[in-house]
């Protein structure tokens, strides 16, 4: 599968509360951490969508009191992730 560009209208750019030059990171990170939530996308992959270090991105989930699910097939997936990114 190819890469993704969502396409916002600037209606509604414009009235998301950020600075303008975190806008993207911050709408890749709450994207990150809604399939997360949903259980879409395993936290090593939320993780790298968020453009996040692994000790943010659990920080993250626990100011946000978001309960970690986690699997065998997750583990595998976050060891992939942990020796691949180097």
């Amino acid at each position: 599968m190819s890469d993704i560009c969502l396409k916002i209208p600037s209606n509604i750019t414009n009235t998301i509360r950020l600075p303008p030059d975190t806008l993207q990171e911050e709408l890749l990170k709450e994207l990150a951490i809604a399939l997360y939530t949903r259980g879409i996308l395993s936290s090593g992959q939320s993780c790298k969508l968020a453009g996040m270090k692994r000790y943010q991105w659990e920080e993250e989930l626990g100011i946000r009191n978001i309960s970690r699910h986690y699997n065998l097939e997750n583990l595998e997936e976050d060891f992939s992730y942990v020796f691949h990114s180097k």
